[in-house]
């Protein structure tokens, strides 16, 4: 017997998160069991490292088997990917320590929620970024992200349906990244009618171009840009990432103060912090492990 452990990337959309459930419906651990379970010809059940929800993405979970398969460890990742669909590809495969469980190391975990902010929606984003034309001010959600980083109670920041012993979680980094689309700048450009319009008498600009820089008409003058919510840190709440996301693009849209951030931490409430923003926008992008635990004892240890 020997122990297989997976890195495993994948696009959530079409999936009920990464867990297998009774119900039957789609996730990502259904697809890797059903792959596993085909190639080796035994009954097989992976267990994974981080489980995500409902529409979110990874470029790294982890999961683990069990098998006494005589395929040799690195080569499961090849002989599992023309077996799984598209949506989901095996990074890598190798042999670990037949006591190793990823859920029960010392890690750190690293996502990014990503906004794509512009007049209009990129149908090519759609999938991995969740749209708002509402200009954020970056530097006041950098601000109360800074507030956040350490060992708190993060209750406020959590699914009233949690199943956790405790609320106290450890962030180690916050960052907001901006970063422009240049692609998508030079659409904008290329597309530019004024001219036209100027030389044909139909008025200096398009009455899109208008209504755009109108504060009445609901769709602000935004230059394409991606805001990237990054966060690290060793263990998550239900939700809590989209909620910390949530809550910070209050804060860049003006409705929250970046002082408040400390007493919505403090008041161990999920109705004092911002909205659950959308699963789309958010991807597991790193998971570092550093020390481990053996199967003995993972009853004691947190998720």
């Amino acid at each position: 017997m020997k122990r297989i452990l997976l890195t495993v990337a994948y696009d959530g959309t079409g999936y009920s998160g990464f867990q297998a459930q009774k119900s039957g419906v789609p996730t990502i651990e259904r697809e890797l069991n059903r792959a596993v379970t085909e190639l080796t010809g035994v009954e097989t059940e992976v267990s994974g490292a981080s489980r995500t929800d409902a529409g979110v993405h990874a470029l790294c979970n982890l999961a683990v088997f069990d098998t006494e398969s005589r395929i040799p460890p690195e080569k499961f990742a090849n002989a599992l990917n023309v077996r799984l669909p598209g949506q989901i590809c095996v990074q890598d495969s190798r042999e670990v320590p037949a006591d190793f469980h990823p859920r029960f190391c010392d890690t750190v975990k690293t996502y990014d929620y990503v906004i794509y902010n512009a007049r209009f929606p990129s149908p090519r984003r759609g999938r991995y970024t969740y749209y708002s034309y509402t200009p954020f001010d970056v530097e006041r959600m950098r601000e109360a992200a800074r507030d956040l980083v350490g060992e708190h109670d993060f209750k406020s920041f959590c699914s009233v349906h949690t199943q956790a012993q405790t609320t106290m979680r450890t962030i180690t980094e916050i960052e907001v990244i901006e970063r422009s689309c240049e692609e998508e700048r030079t659409a904008e450009r290329a597309a530019d009618m004024t001219s036209f319009y100027r030389e044909n008498g139909l008025g200096t600009e398009p009455e899109s171009a208008r209504a755009a820089a109108d504060p009445t008409s609901g769709r602000k003058a935004v230059s394409p840009r991606e805001i990237v919510i990054r966060v690290s840190g060793t263990g998550f709440l239900y939700n809590m990432v989209r909620i910390i996301a949530g809550t910070l693009m209050e804060v860049g849209r003006g409705a929250i103060e970046p002082a408040q951030m400390k007493a919505i931490l403090s008041a161990c409430d999920r109705s004092k912090a911002g909205p659950t923003a959308p699963p789309e926008g958010l991807t597991l992008v790193r998971y570092q492990i550093l020390g481990g635990k053996s199967d003995k004892n993972m009853k004691n240890s947190n998720n």
